[in-house]
């Protein structure tokens, strides 16, 4: 006697977990989790959110994140620009990765040399993958969030990710998922492979967090 065949029953609780065990309240629930599109990432309510798995994730947010993240890029383009090396983005600068997700990291740099025509894409959301993705963490994100986001990283052909801890002081600089190097304050920054002949002291860039009136 053939016994009927059982489809596994999937929670909400499955659907965090295999999104980085990140807390519910950043997901959302129109569309239906496992139908968003790209298409829905275009609606004003939606545009600080990631695609992953067909669902729609709020980015974090907050001023120290955002203060940091828009003084590194313009320590990147002092370099990038002059030598016309590429370009760089900002924490809106989404692209659909080669591996699936749709994410959006808080600073990227794309060379030249690896976009087609040597032409920066129009479309909003490119299909491609930057040389370095920069991730500014919040207290909202979750140690299997990251990972994950690497994954998507490092499989989509990124050859360089950063993780800036503000509360910490502290940068993770990976260049492979199982090789990294962790900074302090005392350490420089450099950007190889990705960026050769990029180097920045630590202490310049957390001292902007310090700056006053």
């Amino acid at each position: 006697m053939n016994m009927p065949y059982l489809v596994p029953v999937r929670t909400v609780a499955n659907l965090l977990h295999e999104l980085g065990d990140i807390p519910a309240g950043r997901v959302r629930l129109v569309p239906t989790p496992g139908t968003a599109t790209i298409g829905d990432l275009s609606k004003s309510e939606n545009r600080r959110c990631e695609l992953v798995d067909g669902t729609l994730v709020e980015k974090t947010v907050g001023q120290e994140e955002s203060l940091l993240a828009i003084w590194l890029s313009t320590l990147l383009n002092l370099l990038v620009v002059p030598r016309n090396l590429g370009y760089v983005t900002g924490e809106t600068g989404f692209v659909e990765l080669p591996s699936g997700p749709v994410r959006g990291p808080d600073v990227a740099y794309f060379s030249w040399d690896g976009i087609a025509g040597r032409r920066r894409p129009t479309v909003p959301i490119p299909r491609t993958a930057p040389d370095l993705a920069v991730e500014v963490l919040s207290p909202s994100n979750t140690k299997r969030e990251m990972e994950r986001k690497r994954e998507d990283y490092f499989n989509s052909g990124v050859r360089l990710v950063w993780e800036i801890d503000p509360h910490a002081r502290t940068v993770r600089a990976y260049t492979a998922l199982d090789q990294f190097r962790d900074l302090t304050s005392a350490d420089t920054l450099t950007g190889d492979p990705a960026l050769p002949g990029f180097a920045l002291p630590l202490a310049d860039l957390f001292a902007e967090l310090d700056r006053h009136g």
